[in-house]
């Protein structure tokens, strides 16, 4: 009697070792899965559209570097460097991959701003008593 009782809880620990295993493989996958379609497809997604960003780079467009930089393509022909014009007369040669972004218009020129003008306060003309 003793040996089956004994033989009947092996059976049940392993069985349910095989169910703890189980759930634990279902969670992994689980989160894997989460992992791809928040993080990592995104991403992917994101440096696509600047790798086809970066291919249709020409000759006369506006662009800013990593750095900051805004600057004017006047060379477009190396597939690894772009020659941008910074000043007037100032071109230097920056690495392709580092533009950020391409400006498709020209920057919006400032903004005017209306100046309120400045009220005086309610009691600012009476004369204090004292």
């Amino acid at each position: 009697m003793f040996i089956n009782s004994a033989f009947a809880a092996a059976e049940t620990a392993a069985s349910q070792g095989a169910a703890s295993n189980t759930g634990m493989i279902v969670q992994l996958v689980l989160i894997m899965a989460v992992f791809y379609i928040f993080l990592i497809r995104p991403q992917q997604k994101k440096m696509k559209q600047h790798e086809q960003m970066l291919q249709t780079i020409k000759k006369g467009d506006k662009i800013i570097t990593g750095g900051g930089i805004l600057a004017k393509v006047t060379d477009a022909s190396d597939p690894f460097e772009l020659t941008v014009e910074i000043a007037n007369g100032v071109e230097i040669k920056v690495y392709r991959a580092t533009v950020r972004e391409l400006l498709k218009d020209e920057p919006a020129t400032e903004k005017v701003v209306t100046k309120v003008k400045n009220k005086k306060p309610a009691n600012a003309n009476k004369k204090s008593k004292k």
